[in-house]
């Protein structure tokens, strides 16, 4: 029997209105929820907002409002965006709610009388002298700042020394190591669990979990002088909104007793799976079950972002598309747990090629044969239906076909199954031709067709209804359905469709739409800057002909310990190897580099980085905080000169 399901998005900020990056998390989440419950389990689902922290109160102060009164209006835009998505979570927890506090007050208390396995205090007071994102509302090392500023967000680090209290990470790595690599805590997919073993490899300092300079957030119950660092704060909505803080019969059952999953982008990977399972084995909790992180959406190839003007906003597509159509048309962009790219371009041929051809041409013919061929009701089924027995066995395999890529959150991989199904029932129709039956007068053939084909519309019912729940119930009404039958075991059931229900169609579930009619979602992109000549200067053909460009295999390489930016390189250039320090770790990891032939100037005068020598520097291409190696597309050997 299986445990019970509990799902999480991760908390989103309120430092601004929703968009259609978090409307992607909060859809897999509703998606995954819906559809362990067709399977019989039962599920919650939690989202959620983080409303603490200096980049909360900035925003408030910015907007001249008190940071609750502004947290309490844009949380209202996140609900409503929510609703507008049809997303249909259990509970919506918010780090400002008293339930919270006392859950985060209660934690904090643990933590702050727990011991390390090692028996050192798990907190202890300290001073903490560095350089602040209020951004990433994080301290940041040395590898994650260029030219004074955060590289992620291009604004000046703030120099800080405050006294903080700091958690002691290090006695609990080799645990979380362990449960990692033995999948007791589950970090899919594998290029992020790959990348969680590399950084427990270099090794990681103890964190602050407090902040003396901040106002806004929850006081630690042992210090009222300090407030709890906003992650600290953030993590344990996981828990709080169960249970952990005020009812323990909920928390044991959707906690202790239940597959817990976070779903989340990769770029907190690191707070999820390290610093949160730390804090629960110091606390005496079991960790989550699963964390599966997705990766990065661009919009129609560019950096999603309020600068670029290409947010899509929740509530204009869904007023374009409808509800259920916009949740299928990003479910099915890009697999997820990839990066992707959401391409608007293709959002009407897909609509029209997949959802009103297949599927709702589909739920059409049938119906209006069944009107036409059938005096309205379900005709009873009938042996001998050429083809029948194929796609019996088809649809017999699908429900637990389409269950297994979703408990393995292959969400695009569930619906290419179920799409596959639909395709085949189309097929199906052409090659029975029930209308050239019916011209023959053989009515009983003619019922045995479509009844056959209704029943495969009705087990498509079942498995697409986790995307487009309300469109799949409207089909099931035409068919006469009701919810007691929306079950993935009678999704597994061949005549579960009882003959003699009456066949209602008045339009079609999909209508056409005219390409040229449907409005644009983002702004046109725009023209990329470029540097003029006067801008970047000209280089001489002789100052250029001085550089060496080499190809360079990669033999080995490692994080260099204390700064998450750099990788140490051995490579190989054909005639010697070396040693070089590349500021690429957040974009490549070692494993992933390993074998690549790239580019390196070879005749650069070796520099000391982090107390290494560095004897050559690899090309690479940025652009909006993506980075690319410049690799040769052939197999070269390394040594050869690039020109």
């Amino acid at each position: 029997m299986l445990k019970n399901f509990y799902v999480s998005t991760p908390i989103y900020y309120v430092n601004d209105k929703p968009h259609i990056g978090h409307g992607y998390t909060s859809i897999a989440a509703d998606f995954f929820a819906r559809f362990n419950r067709l399977a019989g389990r039962e599920a919650f689902f939690l989202t959620g907002t983080d409303e603490h922290g200096t980049k909360v109160a900035n925003a408030a102060e910015a907007k001249g409002m008190d940071p609750r009164t502004f947290c309490d209006g844009v949380v209202t835009h996140f609900v409503e965006a929510w609703k507008s998505l049809g997303v249909d979570y259990n509970y919506f927890v918010r780090t400002t709610d008293a339930r919270h506090e006392k859950a985060i007050q209660k934690l904090l208390t643990v933590l702050n009388e727990a011991k390390t396995p090692d028996g050192r205090d798990a907190i202890y007071p300290g001073v903490y002298e560095g350089l602040y994102c209020t951004g990433c509302e994080k301290f940041l090392t040395e590898g994650e700042i260029v030219d004074g500023n955060c590289s992620i967000h291009k604004t000046p680090a703030q120099h800080l020394t405050e006294r903080n209290y700091f958690f002691r990470l290090e006695p609990y790595l080799p645990i979380i190591k362990e449960k990692v690599e033995n999948n007791e805590l589950v970090i899919l997919p594998d290029e992020r669990r790959r990348e969680v073993l590399g950084l427990l490899r270099m090794g990681l300092p103890d964190f602050s979990i407090s902040r003396e300079s901040v106002t806004w957030g929850i006081k630690l119950p042992f210090d009222p002088s300090q407030v709890a660092y906003v992650w600290v704060d953030a993590l344990p909505n996981y828990i709080s909104a169960i249970g952990y803080g005020d009812d323990p019969e909920m928390f044991e059952k959707w906690w202790a007793n239940a597959e817990v999953v976070h779903l989340m982008a990769k770029d907190i990977l690191k707070f999820h799976c390290l610093y949160w399972p730390a804090m629960l084995m110091a606390a005496g909790l079991k960790c989550p079950d699963k964390i599966f992180i997705h990766g990065y959406a661009t919009v129609n190839g560019e950096k999603m972002g309020k600068s670029a003007g290409n947010q899509i906003d929740p509530h204009r597509m869904t007023e374009i598309y409808g509800v259920d159509a916009t949740r299928y048309l990003l479910l099915n962009q890009y697999p997820f747990g990839a990066d992707g790219d959401i391409k608007e371009t293709e959002f009407v041929a897909r609509y029209n090629s997949d959802l009103a051809n297949d599927l709702g041409n589909l739920v059409s013919r049938v119906a209006k044969m069944i009107n036409q061929y059938c005096h309205g009701r379900i005709p009873e089924p009938r042996a001998n239906v050429v083809g029948k027995k194929e796609m019996m066995s088809m649809a017999e395999d699908l429900p637990d076909e389409v269950f297994d890529h979703v408990r393995n959150f292959r969400i695009t991989d569930a619906i290419s199954s179920t799409w596959n199904m639909i395709r085949a029932t189309n097929r199906f129709l052409e090659n029975a031709a029930p209308w050239k039956l019916a011209k023959e007068g053989d009515m009983e053939a003619v019922g045995g067709v479509l009844y056959t084909a209704a029943e495969l519309v009705r087990v498509v019912t079942i498995l697409l209804y986790p995307i487009m729940p309300e469109k799949m119930r409207e089909v099931r009404k035409i068919f006469g359905l009701d919810d007691s039958t929306l079950t993935l075991d009678s999704a597994r059931t061949w005549f579960d469709l009882p003959h003699g229900n009456m066949v209602t169609f008045k339009t079609s579930v999909f209508p056409r739409l005219d390409a040229d009619k449907v409005p644009s979602l983002v702004a046109p992109p725009r023209e990329p800057e470029t540097e003029t000549v006067d801008e970047i200067g000209l280089v001489t053909y002789d100052h250029f002909a001085k550089m060496r460009l080499r190809v360079a295999e990669v033999i080995s390489a490692e994080k260099v310990k204390g700064a998450d930016k750099l990788l140490r390189l051995q490579i190989d250039l054909g005639s010697e190897k070396r040693q070089i320090v590349a500021g690429i770790a957040q974009h490549y990891a070692p494993e992933i580099i390993v074998g690549k032939k790239i580019v390196v100037v070879a005749n650069l005068e070796p520099a000391t980085i982090r107390g290494i020598e560095s004897r050559g520097m690899l090309l690479a291409a940025q652009k909006d905080g993506q980075l690319t190696l410049v690799t040769v597309d052939k197999d070269i050997p390394a040594g050869a000169s690039v020109s």
